[in-house]
Order: C-alpha cells, then sequence, then structure tokens
C-alpha cells in the first residue's frame, strides 16, 4: 500500500511541471513531508468547464486540493475514505468504488517521494517492529502519482451551488513492487511519465486495458530507499528532518 507521502512542491512549480492552465491562487496547502490519509494533497487534473452540455467541450487542466481517501459519490458516510486511500490496479476497473473514477476521473498526485515500512528485530530488545523507509526517485524528480477522484454530494447541504455541498476526494493506484521499493514492502504507487500525462488526464479516453498500460514504476525503477526515524510514524510530526537518513 501506500500509506504517506512527501510533498512539498510549490503550486507555482507544479502549474510549470504539469502544463496546468486553472488554478485558484487562493487555495493553498503548506508543504508537508508527512501526508496521511484524510490530508488535503494537491491534485492535477482535467475537466471540461462548468455548464458544458457534453462530452466534446475542451477540457482544462487544473491544481486543486483533493482529500487523500477516496469516498464514492454513492457512499452515506465520508468516513469510508479512510479505508480507501489505495486502489489496486489489478481490480480497479472493476470495484464498485473506483471503476467510474477509473473511466472518467484520473488524476495525477504530485510527490517527492513515499513512505513504507518493513518488519525487523530490534536487536536491543528482541521484539519486533516497523522500520520506515523513504522511497524515492534517485535523480530526485517530482513523483506524478496516478490516482483517482471523485465527487460527494454532502445531503445536510440544500443548495448545490454551496461549495460546502461537494467534497472531493482522490485514491492512490497501487501495484506490486520491484526493485527498491520491493526489497521494503511488497505494494507500491504507480506513476507516469510526461508523455503519458495528457493521456491518462483526458475524461474522454475511456479504455481501460489502453489506461492501465500507460501506467508505470516511479522514476522507471530507478529508486532510492533509505532507512528514516520512526518520527514518521506519528502523523503529527512533519518537516524536512523526516528525511534524514537513519542506521536500520
Amino acid at each position: 500500500m501506500c500509506g504517506r507521502y512527501a510533498s512539498t512542491r510549490s503550486p507555482q512549480d507544479l502549474v510549470q511541471l504539469f502544463g496546468v492552465t486553472e488554478w485558484h491562487p487562493d487555495e493553498r496547502l503548506e508543504p508537508s513531508w508527512n501526508v496521511a490519509p484524510t490530508d488535503d494533497v494537491w491534485a492535477v487534473l482535467e475537466r471540461a468547464p462548468r455548464g458544458a452540455q457534453d462530452d466534446t467541450a475542451a477540457v482544462e487542466r487544473q491544481l486543486r486540493p483533493l482529500r487523500w481517501g477516496l469516498v464514492p459519490s454513492w457512499a452515506k458516510d465520508v468516513k469510508v475514505g479512510a479505508r480507501m486511500i489505495n486502489a489496486r490496479v489489478e481490480t480497479v476497473h472493476e470495484k464498485p468504488a473506483f471503476r467510474r473514477a477509473f473511466a472518467k476521473r484520473r488524476c495525477l498526485l504530485p510527490a517527492d517521494g513515499f513512505y513504507e515500512w518493513e518488519q525487523v528485530t530490534d536487536p536491543a530488545t528482541g521484539k519486533a517492529r516497523k522500520q520506515p523507509y523513504f522511497i524515492h526517485p534517485e535523480d530526485d524528480q517530482v513523483m506524478a502519482l496516478a490516482g483517482l477522484y471523485e465527487y460527494w454530494r454532502d445531503p445536510g447541504v440544500k443548495d448545490d451551488d454551496d461549495p460546502g455541498a461537494w467534497l472531493l476526494t482522490c485514491t492512490v493506484i497501487t501495484t506490486e513492487a520491484t526493485d527498491a521499493a520491493g526489497r521494503v514492502h511488497p505494494r507500491m504507487p504507480l506513476a507516469l511519465t510526461p508523455d503519458h500525462y495528457d493521456a491518462w488526464l483526458d475524461p474522454r479516453h475511456q479504455d481501460p486495458g489502453h489506461l492501465r498500460a500507460l501506467l508505470g514504476q516511479p522514476a522507471d525503477g530507478r529508486l532510492d530507499a533509505r532507512p528514516v526515524s520512526t518520527a514518521v510514524n506519528n502523523v503529527r510530526n512533519d518537516g524536512p528532518h523526516l528525511l534524514d537518513p537513519v542506521t536500520a
């Protein structure tokens, strides 16, 4: 799974990196070295302008804050999102919670890297514990994690035009881990290369086989995994010191 990641790029940088055409400067998120489920995260997505009547309308590439943990449109409670932070690539096109979003509502989630935990034996105590690792591209380039997003209508808000009527949430698509990530944990997030951004984000592209073929290993598998402090285990901890290497 992918349960934590780091995302510290400024929105101005992300606008340039991903060719975004619409971003509202009043929407801001602080850099985070410990992004956790239910946090708001930056997402790059494409949508037709509001009020467009058909699928032929030109789409706009947007940078928007979304809540991590997908809440399906039919969910009765937003709490279900905490259990849907990941979608398995093997079944994402079939699962009721994800298949509609996979067809039309795909996004990119910018990340510096992600955390995974390895079960180890503490030499001092002889007890089992989980050692966190920070896994990131060797060249430290931004990762474009493959994601899905969904709209959830809050039944407690009467007016559709009220900003509080709609909650936008997202999930990270994962696969079997390989290379550096695979030595730590059996699952890892999927990512896209810049030449696949357009096809992945375009809501008019809906062939499951073609879409899944766009997905690949982050940084083409050229990843570095280093042990870091267990301070990252606490979601309240944040800051660049979380990425400092430690002795495993």
